[in-house]
């Protein structure tokens, strides 16, 4: 298996924690996307040391909440979160806490940015000084609680603003305009990958790499062209998964990822 290959516990999105340690030990995972919503339930000290007596690297956390940016007051809360996990998980850097921007319907785009910056200024602080990016990560358009970035492009510019990294979620952009170009920018440090069939409206509705449509092989090569040397993490969510099984929809899609980059 190519070693930039990771697996997202997103993938199996309603198992704990333990039970997706067994299922990586089965499938011989070795390199991982923490979810911090398990990891807080599992304990974020024992799930640390889980994960290094299992011996694996961690590439990521997802999960980790959002803020809601028409309300300050609330900030502290969820930053103090993403402060413990930076700690909990120091030793295992470099890796990339990956966040979305929060709800900011209510505000223009710019007082949404700013608003971010101010609140995530003290965690972005402190991952640059423990050896971890913050990866900001477009997310689909339906998804403004989450969210107010929704282009890879917007989401290149937003790190530019915040000197953070980018989390280019391929199943959100993937038919951006000038997506091969965007690929090139320097600053995604994280991609996400998964597939999608044309036609679905139901959202998320994600595919094992390879059951879809999404150009992968294309976005795969310009991220190599340009010189990408992260993580290619599989994070797959949505009823075709939870149908299939998370045990054999993350095998065949780790197969087919593990090709696409060996072309």
């Amino acid at each position: 298996m190519d070693p930039r290959v990771s697996v997202s516990a997103v993938s199996s999105w309603r198992q704990p924690f333990d039970a997706d340690r067994a299922l990586w030990d089965r499938l011989g995972v070795d390199r991982v996307g923490l979810s911090l919503r398990k990891c807080e339930e599992h304990g974020l000290e024992a799930a640390a040391q889980a994960t290094a007596d299992d011996g694996r690297s961690v590439s990521n956390f997802v999960e980790c909440g959002w803020l809601d940016l028409h309300d300050p007051a609330s900030w502290q809360a969820t930053t103090e979160r993403w402060h413990a996990a930076i700690d909990a998980f120091a030793g295992f850097a470099p890796w990339s806490l990956v966040l979305t921007t929060g709800a900011a319907w209510q505000l223009a785009w710019d007082d949404a940015a700013a608003a971010l910056a101010e609140a995530t200024a003290s965690v972005r602080a402190h991952a640059v000084a423990n050896g971890v990016s913050v990866a900001l990560e477009n997310t689909g358009s339906l998804r403004v609680d989450l969210s107010f970035v929704h282009r890879l492009a917007d989401a290149v510019d937003l790190a530019a603003m915040l000197d953070t990294g980018v989390t280019a979620e391929l199943s959100s952009c993937w038919a951006e305009r000038g997506i091969d170009e965007l690929l090139h920018d320097s600053r995604i440090v994280h991609v996400q990958l998964s597939d999608f069939v044309v036609g679905s409206l139901a959202t998320p509705d994600r595919a094992v790499p390879g059951d879809g449509d999404i150009p992968l092989r294309r976005l795969l090569r310009a991220l190599d062209r340009a010189g990408y040397a992260g993580a290619y993490e599989i994070e797959m969510v949505g009823p075709r998964i939870e149908d299939e099984g998370y045990e054999r929809a993350i095998a065949r899609a780790m197969l087919a990822v593990d090709a696409l980059l060996a072309e």
